[in-house]
């Protein structure tokens, strides 16, 4: 009978370690994402998915058109990768999970810069939960 109690919180707690990053963790990828600068990401898919709903170009001008703008966006990010600090750019790498574009990181960005020039802003209204 004791067994089973022991197992399971055996198992929780396996869980629970396995979703929480240690400390080493977390500074491995700060690291990681500080050195290696912006990352690599193949826009082409979310671009695609743009191009299909376009009303104003022909899709095959709009996936162009994305391509071309995250192309940019992209060269923008390498000139300021260094302006922004390591856990921000860490924070937002993170957040974008799901066919990640550089516009949608240069706003994560963008925002976590600006909530912490907001009146009486808290560094930790900037981490997600």
């Amino acid at each position: 009978m004791l067994q089973r109690p022991i197992i399971a919180i055996a198992a929780i707690s396996a869980l629970g370690i396995s979703f929480c990053p240690t400390d080493a963790s977390a500074r491995r990828t700060r690291a990681a994402v500080a050195d290696s600068g912006v990352p690599s990401w193949d826009v082409t898919a979310s671009c695609r998915a743009a191009a299909s709903i376009a009303a104003s170009q022909t899709p095959g001008e709009r996936l162009t058109s994305c391509l071309a703008s995250e192309q940019r966006t992209r060269e923008e990010l390498n000139k300021n990768w260094s302006t922004f600090p390591a856990d921000d750019g860490v924070g937002c790498v993170k957040s974008l999970t799901f066919s990640p574009t550089y516009t949608e990181l240069v706003t994560c960005l963008e925002m976590r810069r600006d909530v912490k020039k907001m009146p009486g802003a808290n560094p930790a209204d900037t981490n997600p939960r």
